[in-house]
């Protein structure tokens, strides 16, 4: 669709949606109220910015459902978050809501390549946690075989990997590094000795650099496929450009804000992502900070399609840790740990008070190769790493080299931080 087409489309869509918020929710009616705006001041689709702002703890302060707009009786599906950090959020979804999440997922593995002839292995977790269904649902969209292995049982799904010919992968990108190394212990090559071409990867923070490790080691082109549970679950994928995952645009209206301001960033500039989501029937969001630091680009892609592109997320605004008055994200870590060769795949941030001052160590496993009889190696790694990483975040970090396979490893998202000042 031409993008202006897209922008009078998108317009029709949040001029509804204001008016039966306004009209229908209490929630909303409030929000709108005392942000002194009416359904009639929307008159162009830049007046979004008058609207106000939803934030998680709203869902949490409402919980469990007294944000929904769509009665039980609408409802055919809920679920939940995990709810790590204070109490979970639900979500609920008419038959509609279904309709859509299915569709933009099965667009997001169009976009990438997959279609019939593949067989998708969805080693997300199926359940509460919205990975698992929803990319089930778009991949039988397309036509492609579904092989639903959840989490967990890594040496069967191994096993399932070769003998049903998998294809494709959608996991945790260190999900899938766990995978390759339980394969390696089997003796089983991912890259010889499988049919796997491509990771549909997500829920968890990744660089480019972790991406590049990952296509050489096992062979396989690695997408970025990103959602959140507010928003209905993995939603938005990258195409076969990989230069960011496109936002549907008759789904989603995306903005990126001054995480301090609040004010609209153009396109290029670093920021926190917000999401309107102009469709959804019982849980519908406007303007809903998600927290994840990125950026977008509006040109049109190379692949053809029209709708906008953003880049992959370099953190998140509560992921930021800061010590001695540097903001430091775990990204940023990963990204100078990836381009050092002895390095491998996973490190572990431990951060601590010492008196006044904030001390940060990184732990690092190195790779079997980087070991030798000469300790005098070994140091000159640290030594590299800590420089790398000094240089990177501006501040000094201690390192510490582990034993390769030595730190946790996780079935679902990788936990890389420890902050004992928070204890």
């Amino acid at each position: 669709m031409p993008r202006d087409d897209i922008r009078k489309l998108q317009y029709r869509l949040l001029k509804t949606l204001v008016y039966r918020l306004y009209s229908f929710s209490p929630f909303y009616h409030d929000r709108m109220r005392a942000a002194g705006v009416h359904p009639d001041d929307i008159r162009t689709l830049g007046d979004i910015r008058r609207l106000p702002f939803m934030v998680k703890n709203d869902l949490r302060d409402n919980y469990p459902d007294r944000i929904f707009v769509a009665g039980q009786e609408d409802l055919v599906r809920y679920h939940v978050s995990s709810g790590t950090t204070g109490k979970p959020t639900v979500v609920g979804y008419t038959q509609n809501d279904l309709n859509n999440w299915t569709a933009s997922l099965a667009r997001g593995l169009s976009s990438c390549g997959l279609g019939r002839g593949d067989v998708l292995q969805v080693s997300y977790g199926y359940g509460l946690f919205t990975g698992g269904l929803g990319l089930h649902y778009g991949a039988e969209r397309i036509g492609t075989t579904v092989l639903p292995t959840s989490v967990g049982n890594t040496e069967r799904q191994i096993e399932l990997m070769q003998d049903l010919h998998t294809t494709a992968i959608a996991c945790t990108p260190s999900y899938l590094l766990h995978i390759g190394e339980v394969a390696e212990k089997m003796g089983i090559s991912i890259k010889n000795d499988t049919n796997l071409r491509i990771g549909i990867l997500g829920a968890e923070p990744w660089s480019e650099t972790m991406k590049t490790r990952i296509e050489e080691w096992l062979g396989i082109k690695a997408y970025n496929i990103y959602g959140t549970s507010e928003l209905s679950g993995p939603m938005f994928c990258e195409c076969t450009e990989q230069k960011g995952f496109h936002v549907w645009a008759d789904l989603a209206y995306v903005e990126i804000l001054d995480p301090g301001s609040g004010e609209q960033l153009p396109p290029g500039e670093q920021g926190e992502m917000v999401i309107t989501m102009l469709q959804k029937e019982a849980l519908p969001m406007i303007r809903f900070r998600i927290g994840d630091i990125t950026s977008y680009d509006d040109e049109v892609c190379g692949c053809g399609r029209t709708h906008p592109r953003v880049h992959r997320i370099s953190g998140r605004v509560d992921d930021m840790l800061i010590i001695r008055g540097i903001n430091v994200f775990p990204s940023q870590i990963e990204y100078a740990l990836m381009a050092i060769p002895e390095v491998g795949q996973h490190f572990m941030i431990e951060v601590d008070r010492k008196g006044a001052l904030d001390d940060m160590l990184v732990k690092v496993e190195v790779r079997k190769e980087a070991f030798s009889d000469k300790i005098t190696d070994l140091m000159a790694i640290r030594k590299n790493v800590e420089h790398r990483l000094r240089n990177t975040l501006n501040v000094a970090v201690n390192v510490e080299l582990v034993d390769p396979g030595s730190l946790p490893r996780f079935e679902g998202k990788a936990k890389r931080v420890i902050d004992r000042r928070k204890i």
